[in-house]
């Protein structure tokens, strides 16, 4: 067992955990700073790994955040396993003693696994290495099929097809449309009909109730009875957050997140949370949320890395996020669900045009489908107070 002494500690070495380091190393040039991570790579941009990377415009050097250039220690392949509230120490899974002054968590998620199927090799898409592996079987592999249909099966799917024209992709989701939780029902329909022109076979309304291998393949089978056969099989449905840590520390917990002031840390102040687990509360959309997207990710981090050298900064952030499906591209800021009031205004449908989620008549969300340079419009209009109708709002972005 060995023992470290640090100003700041961050648990987590996703875009939150690099955010913080940066903005810690920035306000405070000397203050010690250890991460920790379970990942054996210092901390990488996600997003390029269902996009960028597959279309060659990135290299799996230039996602590389820079943290390893700021002066901290980095545990790699480590994982935290308790935290030892009453003395600002956490250990880790060798038993490794670690002293903070101030402690962030920015632990992320784990990929949710295909329920009841338990077969060794399914790729559940999130990391660097889960990229290294998948594009080492689609140089070499002929058919994927790619279980889920929301952000991150949608550009996968879009992303192994592009890259590999040949490849033959299927998508085995639940809902009857990709991206059915975000999009309006009619451009999620026609979603599927266009991957199914772009050459992705799409199966909604499916739910798999096994998978096995057969030799070098693997055998999928439905509910409804339908059974296929892949050289590869990719999983994109969601993540569970990893909140146990702070769970077993007794820090406060709800939504599946880790309760935090506006200023970002717990009801323990010297015990900061940021990312996908920070439940929190947002003043421009009036209620609490918890935002799985690198946009947040990364704000939030910088916000609470301030914040914990000293600063007493809000974080107020509308949060944002983009994907791009083949030949189509969106960005979104604010709340999106498909479950809310939407008005839909196009210039030519699912071509061009601007999507609003409303509550009560006030704008919550707005989706730009191949719009593009008109976030900060749509921030403004989210922030005033309404009401909205389709008369008021056509146009209007």
């Amino acid at each position: 067992m060995s023992k470290f002494k640090y100003k700041f500690l961050i648990i987590g070495g996703g875009m939150a955990a690099a955010s913080a380091a940066q903005s810690l190393r920035e306000k405070d040039k000397e203050g010690s700073i250890g991460l920790i991570s379970r990942e054996k790579y210092p901390p990488y941009a996600r997003p390029p790994l269902s996009k960028a990377l597959w279309k060659g415009e990135r290299t799996l050097e230039d996602i590389d955040l820079g943290t390893g250039e700021l002066d901290i220690k980095m545990h790699l392949g480590r994982t935290a396993t308790k935290i030892d509230v009453n003395n600002n120490k956490v250990y880790d899974d060798k038993d490794n003693e670690y002293s903070y002054l101030k402690l962030l968590l920015a632990t992320g998620g784990t990929p949710k696994k295909i329920p009841g199927v338990d077969v060794p090799g399914i790729i559940y898409y999130r990391t660097k290495t889960d990229y290294e592996k998948l594009k080492e079987k689609v140089d070499k592999n002929k058919s994927f099929g790619v279980i889920g249909g929301g952000f991150i099966g949608s550009e996968i799917a879009a992303a192994i097809k592009m890259y590999k024209p040949s490849a033959e992709v299927t998508m085995i989701f639940l809902e009857e449309g990709i991206g059915e939780q975000l999009f309006p029902k009619k451009l999620s329909h026609f979603l599927n009909k266009y991957y199914n022109e772009k050459g992705v076979k799409v199966h909604p309304e499916e739910v798999v109730t096994n998978i096995t291998k057969e030799g070098e393949s693997f055998v999928v089978k439905t509910k409804s009875g339908n059974e296929f056969k892949f050289d590869s099989v990719v999983a994109g449905l969601g993540i569970k957050p990893n909140i146990e840590l702070a769970k077993d520390a007794n820090l406060k917990i709800e939504d599946n997140g880790v309760v935090v002031s506006r200023y970002l840390y717990t009801q323990n102040m010297d015990i900061f949370a940021a990312g996908d687990i920070a439940y929190y509360h947002n003043d421009i959309l009036a209620e609490d949320l918890r935002v799985e997207h690198e946009d947040v990710a990364w704000t939030m981090g910088e916000t609470a890395g301030k914040n914990m050298a000293g600063d007493g900064l809000v974080y107020d952030v509308l949060p944002y996020f983009y994907s791009d499906l083949f030949d189509y591209g969106y960005e979104a800021v604010g709340k999106i669900n498909s479950n809310m009031d939407i008005l839909e205004d196009w210039k030519e449908p699912y071509e061009e045009g601007v999507i609003y989620y409303l509550e009560k008549g006030k704008v919550k969300g707005v989706l730009l489908w191949n719009v593009w340079e008109k976030i900060e419009e749509a921030k403004k209009l989210i922030a005033e107070p309404g009401p909205f109708t389709m008369e008021n709002l056509k146009g209007r972005i």
